[in-house]
């Protein structure tokens, strides 16, 4: 399992001490519906979800990265290249941070670091993710990460007891490598009584 070490985000295989993270993500309202974390905040069915995760990369399912803060190490979150579609060149992403760590662009790091590694994977041609509309922050992160949407998939997915509609968005390699060659800098506002 590699190690993409680029800070603020530090990506790498789940340990053992992470099982205080997955108890944690087990107690939020939406993770459970979308991931493989367990709906309830025990030890041993984060164990077993750890040692899940250690298994996807020889199951060829893909490679299931704890998402870190690259200075504590503390582990804040997931981030997932899913294989199942390498036969057509596609793979697929999915990330979660838990709230505590939230609105401190982590998500947006984890994946522009895992979109260029994967993006350099031999065979993998195209990226693609699923973001429920109303996830705002977590389409945005795809978006500053050079994702386009491509658009709105309807009932495309179950989450919970409920059929979810699904922005999707892609990223390509030629758009990544236009992005690193361009990277796209935040706007700031204009001062009052200041013209540009």
């Amino acid at each position: 399992m590699p190690r993409l070490d680029e800070p603020p985000v530090l990506l790498r295989a789940f340990e053992p001490a992470d099982s205080v993270l997955v108890a944690t993500a087990a107690s939020d309202p939406l993770i459970p519906l979308i991931s493989s974390v367990p709906p309830a905040p025990d030890p041993d069915l984060a164990r077993t979800f750890i040692d899940r995760q250690h298994a996807r990369l020889t199951d060829g399912d893909g490679y299931s990265f704890a998402i870190a803060d690259s200075t504590s190490g503390e582990a804040v979150g997931q981030i997932g290249l899913w294989l199942a579609g390498m036969r057509d060149g596609r793979a697929s992403v999915g990330y979660w941070v838990i709230a505590a760590h939230r609105g401190r662009g982590l998500a947006g790091h984890a994946l522009t670091a895992l979109s260029r590694w994967g993006l350099a994977r031999p065979g993998i041609h195209r990226l693609e993710l699923y973001v429920e509309p109303w996830n705002v922050a977590s389409w945005r992160a795809a978006e500053r990460a050079g994702y386009e949407r491509e658009g709105l998939l309807r009932s495309w997915q179950q989450v919970g007891d409920q059929r979810r509609d699904m922005f999707m968005y892609s990223l390509l390699p030629q758009a990544a490598a236009d992005r690193l060659r361009h990277p796209i800098i935040p706007r700031r506002g204009r001062r009052r009584g200041v013209r540009g």
